[in-house]
């Protein structure tokens, strides 16, 4: 048997492990509606600009962070999409706490994912937790209790077995009067305004 101090040490020790690593555990439950609306500009502007539904960014969030853009994973991923710090720089993220940078890199990301896996819903979350090379490795989704999990958590939310986009079409006239159509939002952008 431990002598007292001893089981006072360990004891000691399992709090201050608790209590260290507390920051850093992703809670269960669900995100305040509050907390949800207060991102929900950000992620309708980014989810509209790279044509991924909104539904699918806020699931994502919820799954991800819980809506908190302090989360950190014991991974290193961080903010409310949980990027890790090499993905962010790969999508133009320098401040992966500010909201609105985190979730456009990824949601650019995202994008990306949802034309590699063909739309494919389960392979996108897939590849977007446990990275493409597991995808690769596993020629699918990985036997990753974790990712398995991940999966089933966002598609309570987003229970969609494929990633439709909606694709806008955007009208304008260019400088001799011609109608231009387009699904291009930027390019939109850049010519409308000259109308202005």
């Amino acid at each position: 048997m431990l002598q007292d101090s001893k089981k006072e040490k360990i004891l000691a020790f399992l709090i201050f492990l608790l209590l260290a690593t507390l920051p850093y555990l992703k809670l269960e439950a669900k995100a305040k509606p509050q907390l949800m609306k207060k991102y929900d500009k950000i992620i309708e502007t980014a989810a509209l600009k790279y044509d991924i539904p909104a539904d699918l960014v806020h699931s994502i969030i919820q799954t991800e962070s819980n809506y908190n853009s302090q989360a950190i994973s014991p991974k290193g991923a961080i903010g409310l999409m949980q990027l890790m710090p090499e993905t962010a720089k790969e999508y133009g993220v320098e401040n992966l706490y500010d909201p609105k940078e985190n979730i456009e890199g990824g949601v650019k990301y995202l994008r990306d994912l949802i034309k590699l896996y063909n739309k494919k819903t389960n392979l996108v979350l897939a590849a977007y937790n446990a990275g493409q090379e597991a995808i690769k490795k596993y020629k699918g989704i990985p036997p990753y209790p974790e990712t398995k999990n991940y999966i089933e958590k966002v598609m309570a939310s987003f229970n969609k077995s494929t990633i439709r986009a909606r694709t806008k079409i955007y009208k304008f006239y260019d400088d001799s009067g011609k109608l231009i159509l387009t699904n291009t939002p930027y390019f939109f952008s850049i010519n409308s305004k000259k109308e202005d």
